[in-house]
Protein backbone atom coordinates (compact mmCIF):
# COMPACT_ATOMS: atom_id res chain seq x y z
CA UNK A 1 0.00 0.00 0.00
CA UNK A 2 2.88 1.95 1.00
CA UNK A 3 4.44 1.69 -2.32
CA UNK A 4 1.22 2.18 -4.43
CA UNK A 5 1.03 5.25 -2.63
CA UNK A 6 4.08 6.57 -2.98
CA UNK A 7 4.63 7.63 -6.30
CA UNK A 8 3.52 11.46 -7.68
CA UNK A 9 1.04 9.96 -9.99
CA UNK A 10 -0.85 7.71 -7.11
CA UNK A 11 -0.74 10.59 -4.61
CA UNK A 12 -1.98 13.56 -7.16
CA UNK A 13 -4.89 10.89 -8.88
CA UNK A 14 -6.00 10.47 -4.68
CA UNK A 15 -5.80 14.43 -3.95
CA UNK A 16 -7.73 15.09 -7.34
CA UNK A 17 -10.51 12.40 -6.68
CA UNK A 18 -10.67 13.55 -3.22
CA UNK A 19 -11.26 17.36 -3.65
CA UNK A 20 -13.48 16.47 -7.05
CA UNK A 21 -15.65 14.59 -4.02
CA UNK A 22 -15.98 17.13 -1.63
CA UNK A 23 -16.87 19.91 -4.21
CA UNK A 24 -19.73 17.38 -5.66
CA UNK A 25 -20.67 16.56 -2.08
CA UNK A 26 -20.90 20.10 -1.27
CA UNK A 27 -22.62 21.11 -4.19
CA UNK A 28 -25.33 18.36 -4.34
CA UNK A 29 -26.22 18.81 -0.66
CA UNK A 30 -26.95 22.57 -1.74
CA UNK A 31 -28.63 21.58 -4.65
CA UNK A 32 -31.06 19.54 -3.15
CA UNK A 33 -31.78 21.72 -0.16
CA UNK A 34 -32.64 24.11 -2.74
CA UNK A 35 -34.91 22.31 -4.92
CA UNK A 36 -36.30 20.53 -1.64
CA UNK A 37 -36.83 24.52 -0.37
CA UNK A 38 -38.04 25.47 -3.81
CA UNK A 39 -40.63 22.90 -3.67
CA UNK A 40 -42.02 23.41 -0.37
CA UNK A 41 -42.38 27.21 -1.38
CA UNK A 42 -43.98 26.18 -4.18
CA UNK A 43 -46.41 24.00 -2.25
CA UNK A 44 -46.86 26.80 0.30
CA UNK A 45 -48.14 29.45 -2.34
CA UNK A 46 -50.18 26.84 -4.09
CA UNK A 47 -51.93 26.12 -0.80
CA UNK A 48 -52.44 29.45 -0.50
CA UNK A 49 -53.52 30.36 -3.62
CA UNK A 50 -56.82 27.66 -2.75
CA UNK A 51 -57.36 29.13 0.09
CA UNK A 52 -57.60 32.44 -0.67
CA UNK A 53 -60.15 31.04 -3.20
CA UNK A 54 -62.28 29.65 -0.61
CA UNK A 55 -62.31 32.08 1.31
CA UNK A 56 -62.67 34.82 -0.94
CA UNK A 57 -66.08 33.32 -1.39
CA UNK A 58 -66.59 33.20 2.63
CA UNK A 59 -66.07 36.80 2.65
CA UNK A 60 -68.71 37.83 0.37
CA UNK A 61 -70.87 36.02 2.14
CA UNK A 62 -71.62 32.88 0.52
CA UNK A 63 -72.51 29.57 3.37
CA UNK A 64 -70.14 27.22 3.63
CA UNK A 65 -72.62 24.38 2.80
CA UNK A 66 -73.02 26.23 -0.56
CA UNK A 67 -69.40 26.16 -1.34
CA UNK A 68 -68.00 23.67 -4.06
CA UNK A 69 -64.77 22.77 -2.14
CA UNK A 70 -62.16 20.94 -3.88
CA UNK A 71 -62.51 17.03 -3.30
CA UNK A 72 -59.17 15.64 -4.82
CA UNK A 73 -55.80 14.72 -3.25
CA UNK A 74 -54.14 18.24 -4.86
CA UNK A 75 -56.26 20.75 -2.70
CA UNK A 76 -57.87 19.21 0.47
CA UNK A 77 -59.76 22.40 2.30
CA UNK A 78 -61.34 22.43 5.43
CA UNK A 79 -62.98 25.23 7.78
CA UNK A 80 -62.93 26.59 11.42
CA UNK A 81 -64.19 28.58 12.67
CA UNK A 82 -63.37 30.95 15.44
CA UNK A 83 -64.48 28.85 18.72
CA UNK A 84 -63.14 25.49 16.89
CA UNK A 85 -65.90 23.73 15.48
CA UNK A 86 -65.15 22.73 11.95
CA UNK A 87 -67.91 24.19 9.98
CA UNK A 88 -66.72 21.94 6.32
CA UNK A 89 -63.97 19.89 4.61
CA UNK A 90 -63.18 18.29 1.43
CA UNK A 91 -64.97 14.73 1.01
CA UNK A 92 -63.06 11.77 2.08
CA UNK A 93 -61.07 14.02 4.06
CA UNK A 94 -60.97 11.98 6.89
CA UNK A 95 -58.07 13.40 9.76
CA UNK A 96 -55.89 15.82 9.83
CA UNK A 97 -52.41 17.09 11.66
CA UNK A 98 -50.80 20.47 11.50
CA UNK A 99 -53.56 22.62 11.17
CA UNK A 100 -54.63 22.82 15.23
CA UNK A 101 -57.93 21.08 14.51
CA UNK A 102 -57.55 17.28 13.91
CA UNK A 103 -61.42 16.62 13.95
CA UNK A 104 -62.99 16.69 10.18
CA UNK A 105 -66.51 16.58 11.02
CA UNK A 106 -68.20 19.27 10.12
CA UNK A 107 -70.98 21.30 12.61
CA UNK A 108 -73.51 23.11 11.63
CA UNK A 109 -74.54 26.37 12.33
CA UNK A 110 -75.05 30.12 10.64
CA UNK A 111 -74.12 31.02 7.21
CA UNK A 112 -71.20 32.86 7.54
CA UNK A 113 -71.54 36.91 6.56
CA UNK A 114 -69.53 39.15 4.77
CA UNK A 115 -66.30 39.80 5.93
CA UNK A 116 -62.78 40.77 5.17
CA UNK A 117 -59.29 38.56 4.78
CA UNK A 118 -56.45 38.64 6.38
CA UNK A 119 -53.33 39.48 4.37
CA UNK A 120 -50.96 37.52 6.07
CA UNK A 121 -51.08 33.49 5.24
CA UNK A 122 -49.81 31.25 7.97
CA UNK A 123 -48.48 28.44 6.53
CA UNK A 124 -47.41 25.10 8.26
CA UNK A 125 -47.18 21.35 7.66
CA UNK A 126 -48.82 18.34 8.74
CA UNK A 127 -50.54 14.84 7.31
CA UNK A 128 -53.74 14.16 6.38
CA UNK A 129 -55.73 10.82 5.34
CA UNK A 130 -57.72 11.28 2.48
CA UNK A 131 -59.54 7.84 1.36
CA UNK A 132 -57.35 5.97 3.65
CA UNK A 133 -54.61 7.06 1.72
CA UNK A 134 -51.81 9.06 4.29
CA UNK A 135 -49.58 11.89 2.90
CA UNK A 136 -47.82 15.24 4.01
CA UNK A 137 -48.86 18.37 3.00
CA UNK A 138 -48.31 21.88 3.35
CA UNK A 139 -51.03 24.19 5.07
CA UNK A 140 -51.94 27.34 4.43
CA UNK A 141 -54.34 29.24 7.06
CA UNK A 142 -56.07 32.29 6.17
CA UNK A 143 -58.33 34.27 8.34
CA UNK A 144 -61.78 35.87 7.17
CA UNK A 145 -63.17 38.20 9.86
CA UNK A 146 -66.42 40.29 9.98
CA UNK A 147 -66.96 43.44 9.26
CA UNK A 148 -66.96 46.15 11.67
CA UNK A 149 -69.73 47.92 10.03
CA UNK A 150 -72.09 45.34 10.28
CA UNK A 151 -75.30 44.84 12.42
CA UNK A 152 -74.98 41.90 14.60
CA UNK A 153 -78.70 40.90 14.58
CA UNK A 154 -78.91 41.22 10.77
CA UNK A 155 -76.39 38.69 10.99
CA UNK A 156 -77.66 36.12 13.01
CA UNK A 157 -80.82 36.14 10.61
CA UNK A 158 -78.98 35.24 7.91
CA UNK A 159 -79.37 32.23 5.64
CA UNK A 160 -77.85 28.49 6.89
CA UNK A 161 -79.74 26.95 9.93
CA UNK A 162 -78.54 23.27 10.39
CA UNK A 163 -77.73 22.52 6.98
CA UNK A 164 -74.79 20.07 6.17
CA UNK A 165 -71.88 21.54 5.02
CA UNK A 166 -69.90 19.91 1.86
CA UNK A 167 -68.73 16.57 2.41
CA UNK A 168 -70.11 16.47 6.06
CA UNK A 169 -72.91 14.89 8.11
CA UNK A 170 -75.06 16.80 10.05
CA UNK A 171 -76.09 14.31 12.57
CA UNK A 172 -73.10 14.27 13.73
CA UNK A 173 -73.55 17.81 15.19
CA UNK A 174 -73.83 17.64 19.24
CA UNK A 175 -75.93 19.63 21.09
CA UNK A 176 -73.81 22.04 22.36
CA UNK A 177 -73.40 22.82 18.61
CA UNK A 178 -77.35 23.44 18.61
CA UNK A 179 -76.68 25.70 21.17
CA UNK A 180 -73.50 27.38 19.70
CA UNK A 181 -75.15 27.69 16.67
CA UNK A 182 -78.58 29.67 18.03
CA UNK A 183 -76.36 31.71 20.32
CA UNK A 184 -74.46 32.50 16.92
CA UNK A 185 -77.96 33.29 15.64
CA UNK A 186 -78.56 36.03 18.00
CA UNK A 187 -75.28 37.49 17.00
CA UNK A 188 -73.66 37.54 20.80
CA UNK A 189 -70.71 35.52 19.22
CA UNK A 190 -68.04 36.90 17.36
CA UNK A 191 -65.84 34.41 17.31
CA UNK A 192 -68.54 32.14 15.52
CA UNK A 193 -68.36 34.79 12.77
CA UNK A 194 -64.76 34.54 12.35
CA UNK A 195 -63.26 31.60 9.94
CA UNK A 196 -60.12 30.20 9.18
CA UNK A 197 -60.00 28.09 6.24
CA UNK A 198 -56.53 25.77 5.47
CA UNK A 199 -56.18 24.28 2.48
CA UNK A 200 -53.29 21.83 1.72
CA UNK A 201 -50.88 21.10 -1.04
CA UNK A 202 -49.25 17.93 -1.17
CA UNK A 203 -45.57 17.50 -0.48
CA UNK A 204 -44.95 14.26 -2.10
CA UNK A 205 -44.07 15.22 -5.19
CA UNK A 206 -41.42 17.37 -3.31
CA UNK A 207 -40.06 14.69 -1.61
CA UNK A 208 -40.35 12.41 -4.99
CA UNK A 209 -38.51 15.00 -6.43
CA UNK A 210 -35.42 15.14 -3.92
CA UNK A 211 -35.47 11.23 -3.42
CA UNK A 212 -34.74 11.32 -7.31
CA UNK A 213 -32.09 14.02 -7.05
CA UNK A 214 -30.34 12.03 -4.63
CA UNK A 215 -30.56 8.94 -6.31
CA UNK A 216 -28.91 10.08 -9.46
CA UNK A 217 -26.14 11.70 -7.47
CA UNK A 218 -25.69 8.79 -5.42
CA UNK A 219 -25.50 6.69 -8.96
CA UNK A 220 -23.25 9.34 -10.90
CA UNK A 221 -21.03 10.53 -7.79
CA UNK A 222 -19.11 7.20 -8.03
CA UNK A 223 -18.84 7.30 -11.93
CA UNK A 224 -17.96 10.56 -11.78
CA UNK A 225 -15.15 10.08 -9.62
CA UNK A 226 -13.96 6.97 -11.52
CA UNK A 227 -13.56 9.22 -14.78
CA UNK A 228 -11.96 12.04 -12.72
CA UNK A 229 -9.50 9.63 -11.27
CA UNK A 230 -8.97 7.92 -14.99
CA UNK A 231 -8.58 11.18 -16.61
CA UNK A 232 -5.71 12.38 -13.21
CA UNK A 233 -3.76 9.24 -13.72
CA UNK A 234 -3.42 9.24 -17.32
CA UNK A 235 -2.82 12.78 -17.81
CA UNK A 236 0.01 12.63 -14.68
CA UNK A 237 0.97 9.71 -16.48
CA UNK A 238 1.67 11.48 -19.79
CA UNK A 239 3.56 14.94 -17.73
CA UNK A 240 5.38 12.32 -15.99
CA UNK A 241 6.85 10.50 -18.93
CA UNK A 242 9.39 12.77 -19.50
CA UNK A 243 10.93 13.17 -16.03
CA UNK A 244 10.80 8.97 -16.16
CA UNK A 245 12.93 9.50 -19.38
CA UNK A 246 15.16 11.87 -17.41
CA UNK A 247 15.11 9.63 -14.73
CA UNK A 248 16.25 6.67 -16.85
CA UNK A 249 19.08 8.61 -18.92
CA UNK A 250 20.40 9.47 -15.38
CA UNK A 251 20.37 6.62 -14.24
CA UNK A 252 22.69 5.00 -17.52
CA UNK A 253 24.90 8.30 -17.12
CA UNK A 254 26.08 7.15 -13.26
CA UNK A 255 26.27 3.32 -14.43
CA UNK A 256 28.41 4.17 -17.14
CA UNK A 257 29.76 7.17 -16.23
CA UNK A 258 30.06 8.82 -19.40
CA UNK A 259 29.67 12.39 -18.58
CA UNK A 260 29.53 13.16 -22.40
CA UNK A 261 25.90 12.00 -22.47
CA UNK A 262 22.98 14.18 -21.97
CA UNK A 263 19.13 13.82 -20.73
CA UNK A 264 16.55 14.00 -22.90
CA UNK A 265 14.98 18.02 -23.34
CA UNK A 266 11.05 17.81 -24.22
CA UNK A 267 10.40 20.55 -27.04
CA UNK A 268 7.81 22.26 -25.11
CA UNK A 269 8.31 25.34 -22.40
CA UNK A 270 7.29 23.89 -19.09
CA UNK A 271 8.33 22.86 -16.07
CA UNK A 272 9.91 19.87 -16.95
CA UNK A 273 11.88 20.99 -20.05
CA UNK A 274 13.38 23.74 -17.47
CA UNK A 275 14.54 20.81 -15.43
CA UNK A 276 15.79 18.97 -18.54
CA UNK A 277 18.23 22.56 -19.68
CA UNK A 278 19.15 22.46 -16.06
CA UNK A 279 20.00 18.94 -15.54
CA UNK A 280 21.76 19.17 -18.88
CA UNK A 281 23.68 22.05 -17.52
CA UNK A 282 24.52 20.66 -14.44
CA UNK A 283 26.24 17.41 -16.70
CA UNK A 284 28.24 19.80 -18.51
CA UNK A 285 29.72 21.49 -15.58
CA UNK A 286 30.15 18.19 -13.64
CA UNK A 287 32.11 16.76 -16.72
CA UNK A 288 34.16 20.50 -16.67
CA UNK A 289 34.89 19.82 -13.38
CA UNK A 290 35.59 16.25 -13.91
CA UNK A 291 37.95 17.47 -17.01
CA UNK A 292 39.36 20.00 -14.76
CA UNK A 293 40.58 17.68 -11.82
CA UNK A 294 41.82 15.04 -14.43
CA UNK A 295 43.97 17.69 -16.30
CA UNK A 296 45.39 18.63 -12.51
CA UNK A 297 46.04 15.54 -11.38
CA UNK A 298 47.98 14.57 -14.29
CA UNK A 299 49.68 17.93 -14.67
CA UNK A 300 50.21 17.47 -10.51
CA UNK A 301 51.59 14.54 -11.45
CA UNK A 302 54.25 15.59 -14.15
CA UNK A 303 55.34 18.46 -12.03
CA UNK A 304 56.03 16.45 -8.86
CA UNK A 305 57.45 13.20 -11.21
CA UNK A 306 60.31 15.90 -12.54
CA UNK A 307 61.85 17.13 -8.94
CA UNK A 308 61.62 14.11 -7.60
CA UNK A 309 63.41 12.18 -10.15
CA UNK A 310 65.82 14.48 -10.21
CA UNK A 311 66.62 14.42 -6.76
CA UNK A 312 66.60 10.73 -6.12
CA UNK A 313 69.17 10.79 -9.24
CA UNK A 314 71.56 12.82 -7.06
CA UNK A 315 70.45 11.14 -3.95
CA UNK A 316 71.56 7.44 -5.58
CA UNK A 317 74.40 9.54 -7.53
CA UNK A 318 75.61 10.75 -4.02
CA UNK A 319 75.26 7.66 -2.45
CA UNK A 320 77.72 5.92 -4.98
CA UNK A 321 79.82 8.56 -5.32
CA UNK A 322 79.75 10.93 -2.80
CA UNK A 323 81.81 13.54 -4.46
CA UNK A 324 79.80 13.78 -7.45
CA UNK A 325 77.00 15.08 -4.86
CA UNK A 326 75.04 18.62 -5.85
CA UNK A 327 74.21 19.50 -2.46
CA UNK A 328 72.86 22.55 -3.72
CA UNK A 329 70.86 21.36 -6.25
CA UNK A 330 69.10 18.49 -4.18
CA UNK A 331 67.96 21.15 -1.90
CA UNK A 332 66.95 23.13 -4.49
CA UNK A 333 65.03 20.57 -5.79
CA UNK A 334 63.59 19.71 -2.17
CA UNK A 335 62.40 23.63 -1.58
CA UNK A 336 60.67 23.77 -4.96
CA UNK A 337 58.65 20.12 -4.57
CA UNK A 338 58.03 21.70 -1.29
CA UNK A 339 56.50 25.19 -2.47
CA UNK A 340 54.67 22.65 -5.24
CA UNK A 341 53.04 20.53 -2.22
CA UNK A 342 52.00 23.58 -0.35
CA UNK A 343 50.51 25.22 -3.62
CA UNK A 344 48.76 21.87 -4.32
CA UNK A 345 47.28 21.75 -1.00
CA UNK A 346 46.63 24.87 -0.93
CA UNK A 347 44.55 24.86 -4.36
CA UNK A 348 42.47 21.52 -2.73
CA UNK A 349 41.37 23.48 -0.08
CA UNK A 350 39.97 26.45 -2.03
CA UNK A 351 38.14 24.28 -4.28
CA UNK A 352 36.72 22.27 -1.36
CA UNK A 353 34.86 25.51 -0.94
CA UNK A 354 36.97 26.85 2.18
CA UNK A 355 36.22 30.30 3.01
CA UNK A 356 38.62 32.56 4.72
CA UNK A 357 37.97 33.59 8.76
CA UNK A 358 36.18 37.17 8.42
CA UNK A 359 38.87 38.72 10.68
CA UNK A 360 40.17 42.48 9.72
CA UNK A 361 43.05 42.60 7.99
CA UNK A 362 45.62 46.28 7.57
CA UNK A 363 45.81 45.67 3.39
CA UNK A 364 48.49 48.50 4.06
CA UNK A 365 50.80 46.53 6.13
CA UNK A 366 50.66 43.36 3.98
CA UNK A 367 51.63 45.27 1.14
CA UNK A 368 54.49 47.30 3.29
CA UNK A 369 55.39 43.90 3.93
CA UNK A 370 55.43 42.07 0.90
CA UNK A 371 57.30 45.36 -0.51
CA UNK A 372 60.65 44.99 1.94
CA UNK A 373 60.50 41.36 1.16
CA UNK A 374 61.20 41.70 -2.15
CA UNK A 375 63.23 44.94 -2.45
CA UNK A 376 60.70 47.05 -2.81
CA UNK A 377 59.02 50.28 -1.79
CA UNK A 378 55.30 50.25 -1.99
CA UNK A 379 53.50 53.45 -2.71
CA UNK A 380 49.83 53.83 -0.85
CA UNK A 381 48.11 56.81 -2.32
CA UNK A 382 46.39 57.93 0.03
CA UNK A 383 47.32 57.45 3.57
CA UNK A 384 44.26 56.10 5.27
CA UNK A 385 44.01 55.50 9.38
CA UNK A 386 42.31 52.11 9.38
CA UNK A 387 45.25 50.95 7.06
CA UNK A 388 43.02 49.80 4.10
CA UNK A 389 41.05 47.10 6.49
CA UNK A 390 39.67 44.49 4.80
CA UNK A 391 38.37 41.38 6.07
CA UNK A 392 39.46 37.88 5.13
CA UNK A 393 42.84 35.88 5.89
CA UNK A 394 46.16 37.55 6.19
CA UNK A 395 48.25 34.58 5.09
CA UNK A 396 46.18 34.06 1.80
CA UNK A 397 46.09 38.08 1.02
CA UNK A 398 49.54 37.81 1.62
CA UNK A 399 49.94 35.13 -0.44
CA UNK A 400 48.21 36.80 -3.41
CA UNK A 401 50.36 39.94 -3.50
CA UNK A 402 53.65 37.58 -3.05
CA UNK A 403 52.91 35.38 -6.18
CA UNK A 404 52.25 38.56 -8.16
CA UNK A 405 55.59 40.30 -7.01
CA UNK A 406 56.55 36.84 -7.62
CA UNK A 407 55.51 36.56 -11.22
CA UNK A 408 56.07 40.33 -11.70
CA UNK A 409 59.96 39.49 -11.08
CA UNK A 410 60.47 36.80 -13.04
CA UNK A 411 58.86 38.62 -16.35
CA UNK A 412 60.40 41.91 -15.22
CA UNK A 413 63.41 43.65 -17.40
CA UNK A 414 64.51 45.82 -14.77
CA UNK A 415 61.85 47.54 -12.79
CA UNK A 416 58.63 46.09 -10.83
CA UNK A 417 55.94 48.41 -9.48
CA UNK A 418 53.66 47.88 -6.41
CA UNK A 419 50.89 50.44 -5.67
CA UNK A 420 47.74 50.72 -3.24
CA UNK A 421 44.93 53.09 -3.91
CA UNK A 422 41.10 53.75 -3.16
CA UNK A 423 38.47 52.76 -5.88
CA UNK A 424 35.09 53.95 -4.41
CA UNK A 425 34.38 50.91 -1.70
CA UNK A 426 37.52 48.81 -3.12
CA UNK A 427 41.31 48.26 -1.87
CA UNK A 428 42.63 48.22 -5.31
CA UNK A 429 46.66 46.81 -5.49
CA UNK A 430 48.08 47.40 -8.94
CA UNK A 431 51.38 45.13 -9.51
CA UNK A 432 53.71 46.12 -13.03
CA UNK A 433 56.85 45.01 -14.68
CA UNK A 434 58.31 46.17 -17.80
CA UNK A 435 58.43 42.59 -19.41
CA UNK A 436 57.09 41.42 -22.40
CA UNK A 437 53.48 41.84 -21.07
CA UNK A 438 50.71 39.41 -21.45
CA UNK A 439 48.97 39.01 -25.09
CA UNK A 440 44.89 40.28 -24.85
CA UNK A 441 44.21 37.21 -25.85
CA UNK A 442 45.91 34.97 -23.12
CA UNK A 443 45.17 37.63 -20.24
CA UNK A 444 42.41 34.85 -18.62
CA UNK A 445 44.09 32.35 -19.84
CA UNK A 446 47.33 33.00 -17.91
CA UNK A 447 45.17 32.55 -14.36
CA UNK A 448 44.38 28.40 -15.64
CA UNK A 449 46.60 26.04 -13.59
CA UNK A 450 49.75 24.83 -15.06
CA UNK A 451 49.54 27.15 -17.62
CA UNK A 452 53.06 28.35 -19.07
CA UNK A 453 53.12 31.19 -21.96
CA UNK A 454 56.71 31.14 -22.25
CA UNK A 455 57.08 27.57 -23.59
CA UNK A 456 60.67 28.46 -24.43
CA UNK A 457 61.57 28.86 -20.55
CA UNK A 458 62.92 26.05 -18.39
CA UNK A 459 60.57 24.79 -15.41
CA UNK A 460 63.54 25.79 -13.22
CA UNK A 461 62.81 29.79 -14.51
CA UNK A 462 58.64 29.60 -14.61
CA UNK A 463 57.93 27.58 -11.88
CA UNK A 464 54.97 24.90 -12.11
CA UNK A 465 52.38 27.50 -13.70
CA UNK A 466 50.25 27.71 -10.02
CA UNK A 467 50.91 31.07 -8.86
CA UNK A 468 48.52 32.85 -10.78
CA UNK A 469 46.02 30.36 -10.33
CA UNK A 470 45.96 30.16 -6.68
CA UNK A 471 45.91 34.46 -6.25
CA UNK A 472 42.84 34.59 -8.80
CA UNK A 473 40.82 31.64 -6.62
CA UNK A 474 41.68 33.38 -3.28
CA UNK A 475 40.99 36.75 -4.55
CA UNK A 476 37.35 35.62 -5.39
CA UNK A 477 37.24 33.69 -1.75
CA UNK A 478 37.58 37.22 -0.16
CA UNK A 479 34.92 38.49 -2.16
CA UNK A 480 37.35 40.70 -5.05
CA UNK A 481 38.54 39.62 -8.35
CA UNK A 482 42.29 39.61 -9.93
CA UNK A 483 42.38 40.43 -13.68
CA UNK A 484 45.36 40.83 -15.66
CA UNK A 485 45.86 44.02 -18.44
CA UNK A 486 48.33 46.17 -19.86
CA UNK A 487 50.86 48.60 -17.99
CA UNK A 488 51.31 52.07 -19.34
CA UNK A 489 53.90 52.26 -21.51
CA UNK A 490 54.52 48.17 -21.84
CA UNK A 491 54.72 45.37 -19.82
CA UNK A 492 52.09 43.92 -17.35
CA UNK A 493 50.22 45.05 -15.02
CA UNK A 494 48.08 42.69 -12.45
CA UNK A 495 45.30 44.59 -10.99
CA UNK A 496 43.50 43.02 -7.56
CA UNK A 497 40.33 44.45 -6.03
CA UNK A 498 38.87 43.92 -2.53
CA UNK A 499 36.22 45.40 -0.72
CA UNK A 500 37.02 47.36 2.27
CA UNK A 501 35.60 47.10 5.19
CA UNK A 502 32.68 49.17 6.13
Amino acid sequence: MRRLFGSVRARATVAATLVVAVVLVAAGTAVVLSLRANLIDRAGADAESAARKVAARLATGTSWDALDLPDDDDEPVQIVDGTGRVRAVSEDLESVSGTGTSGVRPSAGPAPPGGTLDDDAHLSSGEAVIDGDRGTYRWAAIEVKPRESEDDSDTGSGSGSGSGASGGDSEAETDDDSDSGSEAESGGDDDARTFTVFAGAPLDAADSAVRTALTVMLIGLPVLLAVVAAVTWAVTRRALRPVEGIRAELDAITGSRDLARRVPEPATHDEIAALARTTNATLAALQDAVDKQRRFVADASHELRSPIASLRTQLEVGAEHPEFLDLDGAVEDTVRLQHLAADLLLLARLDAGERPPDRPVRLADLVAREAAEHGLRARIEPERADGYEVRGSAPQLGRILGNLLDNARRHARSEVALALRQEGADAVVTVSDDGPGVPPAERDRVFERFVRLDDARTRDEGGAGLGLAIARDAAHRHGGSLVAGERPGGGAEFVLRVPLSG
